[in-house]
């Protein structure tokens, strides 16, 4: 997190693919983030390759968790939390705005 480095805030970089979320975690996440739930799955090659259908999480939080809990790989990130908000820190202007706020 360069910009968390760069602005002097203080913070825990958590690597999902070592020590992933677990259900309550991302129900925790879910219930935080500011903005559309289905953002926090990437639709990459991967999710393309796996056949998933995007509509299939759009406003739906029990998808979405789910997938993550299946398929790691496919969380957006990065994903900043500070107290009870949540928000994907793309693009970059949004961690700067998170953080100031």
């Amino acid at each position: 997190m360069a910009v968390a480095e760069d602005l002097g805030v203080d913070h825990d970089v958590i690597l999902y693919i070592k020590t992933p979320p677990d259900r309550e975690a991302l129900e925790r996440l879910v219930a935080a983030l500011e903005g559309p739930v289905e953002d926090l799955v990437r639709k990459d090659s991967m999710f393309k390759k796996k056949e998933l259908n995007p509509e299939d999480y759009v406003s739906n939080p029990d998808a979405v968790i789910e997938i993550l809990l299946k398929h790691k790989q496919l969380l957006q990130r990065p994903v900043l939390i500070r107290g009870n908000k949540a928000i994907i820190g793309r693009p970059k202007q949004r961690i700067i705005d998170f953080l100031h706020s």
